[in-house]
Order: C-alpha cells, then structure tokens, then sequence
C-alpha cells in the first residue's frame, strides 16, 4: 500500500520547534528530578517515626542521585554550547542550574542519613531543607534563560538572572 501524495510529502516543522523542543527539555528535566525528591519525602513521611529501611533509603537516594546528575550533565552540556563560538550567554542559567542540583543533593543525603538514623528532630529540619532545595532547583530551571515567562493574569513578572538572556520569543502563527 503507498502513501498518498500528502502524507509522502516533505513537512514543514513546526515553526520554532528548536526553541520549543529546548524548552519542552528544560522541563522535563525539572518533572525527572521532583519525582524521586518528592518520593523520597513522601516515604520518609509515611514511614514510621520517620525511619527508612535501610533498602528504602538506599533505593530512594539512587533514585534521586540518579535524576539529579542527569539535569547536571545537561546543565553542563548546556553550559558547554553556550561557551562555543556565536553562542548565545546561556552559561549562568546553566551553571546555576548545576548548583542548585550539587546544593540538593547535599539536602537529600542528610535527609537519608537522619531518617536512617531514626533522629526525628534531624529528619524533620531535613525534610524542610529538602523541600527547599527542590524549589531552588526548579526556580534555577525557570530563570536559566530556556523556558518563556509566565503570563497568567495575577502572576508577578519573574526577576531575571545576570547574564542570562530571556528565552526567545517565537514566531506568531
């Protein structure tokens, strides 16, 4: 059976779709990332007194460490384009992306060892960290420059990062 003349011919792609796919990616990243965390926390909550199993602890902090130095290796891969000749200065928002991910790892190993630990006092002032360090990995992936800004009515304009170029506006259809 052959196509129909239509369907065999050349498709245009989708106007802007290089812009898009980088910003569909930069999400991607941040929704690999908060499943594990928020896995972790949530098992850390449900366990009694806070207390993992040895197994849990250990299956929930590869898990993250794994979500983790993948945004890395991209922010990095990121970092790296855009210190190629004629790339835009994208640098910052990535290298602040690898921070925040380093910075959450570091939270995410301490909530590991407290609630192994059986320490509710540590678990608890982990878990906050935890949750905060989150936040500052998905605020660094909104800010590093790659996903458009927000314009829902009652939102507030996002600050921008120095050295970082908002994302492009694309073409109107």
């Amino acid at each position: 059976m052959m196509d129909s003349p239509a369907r065999s011919a050349s498709v245009a792609p989708v106007p802007g779709a290089d812009a898009l796919a980088k910003q569909n990616s930069a999400l991607a990243g941040a929704g690999a990332v908060l499943q594990p965390v928020t896995d972790l926390v949530a098992g850390v909550l449900k366990a009694p007194d806070g207390k993992l199993s040895k197994e849990e602890a250990a299956r929930h902090a590869a898990g993250v460490k794994k979500a983790l130095d993948g945004l890395t290796a991209g922010a990095k891969a990121a970092a790296d384009k855009a210190g190629a000749p004629g790339a835009g200065a994208q640098a910052p928002g990535a290298e602040l992306v690898a921070k925040a991910a380093a910075d959450l790892q570091t939270k995410v190993d301490a909530l590991v060892k407290a609630s192994a630990a059986g320490d509710a006092k540590a678990t608890a002032a982990a878990l906050q960290a935890t949750l905060t360090g989150t936040v500052n990995v998905v605020v660094a992936i909104v800010l590093g420059g790659d996903l458009p800004a927000p314009d829902l009515k009652g939102l507030p304009k996002l600050p921008t990062l120095p050295g970082v170029s908002p994302a492009e506006t694309l073409p109107s259809l």
